[in-house]
């Protein structure tokens, strides 16, 4: 068994106020984040979607390439982009959508197998299956040779 950690600290009220998160592995330490980096254009923090975006992706491409090796193929190079979707709902949002797309080059492998290898990753993956209350999580995969 495993357990990662993180931590937040907010300071200042709502709209105003100002977040810094961390990690264990120092990986983020003290990073801002606050309502402009999450619903406005400012680049100078990160947000929580992006950052269960990069978690998802990364979960998914190790759950893809440990698949392939498990069925006798060696992934040389693999790319995975998420794209996580927040809406308003009610009076507050929702993540309705992940869309992630795969890039492999993955020798030796039939298109049909890396289709079903990919799928039951991202069906399996532990992301997934912990944000299974996402009404959609899409995946488009590209074989490249």
């Amino acid at each position: 068994m495993t357990e990662k950690n993180a931590s937040v600290h907010w300071e200042g009220q709502g709209k105003k106020g100002q977040g810094q998160i961390s990690t264990e592995t120092a990986a983020l330490k003290a990073y801002p984040y606050g309502f402009g980096s999450r619903f406005e254009d400012d680049r100078k923090g990160t947000n929580p979607e992006e950052l269960l975006g990069a978690a998802h992706a990364a979960c998914f491409t190790m759950a893809f390439s440990f698949a392939c090796d498990k069925a006798g193929f060696a992934t040389e190079q693999v790319d995975t982009q998420a794209k996580v979707r927040l809406v308003p709902e009610g009076d507050g949002f929702v993540i309705d959508r992940i869309a992630l797309t795969l890039e492999a080059k993955v020798p030796g492998i039939a298109a049909g197998q890396f289709q079903q290898i990919a799928e039951a990753a991202k069906r399996g993956c532990p992301l997934s299956k912990a944000l299974a209350s996402v009404a959609e999580i899409t995946l488009t995969a590209t074989l490249k040779s």
